[in-house]
């Protein structure tokens, strides 16, 4: 929790402010993800369809 968000999970379990601040950064982080994914399979397959 501390690495990756840089608070502790005491202050993380206690505050409904940090929690909010950490869960909209996790889910920042989850769509950002996501959309590399995305581009990545993206172009996969567009490699895939050059190379036939």
């Amino acid at each position: 929790m501390w690495r990756a968000h840089g608070v502790g999970y005491e202050d993380y379990k206690r505050h409904h402010s940090v929690r909010m601040r950490v869960e909209k950064r996790r889910e920042k982080d989850f769509i950002k993800c996501r959309r590399m994914v995305t581009d990545l399979n993206s172009l996969v397959h567009i490699n895939n369809l050059i190379n036939k």
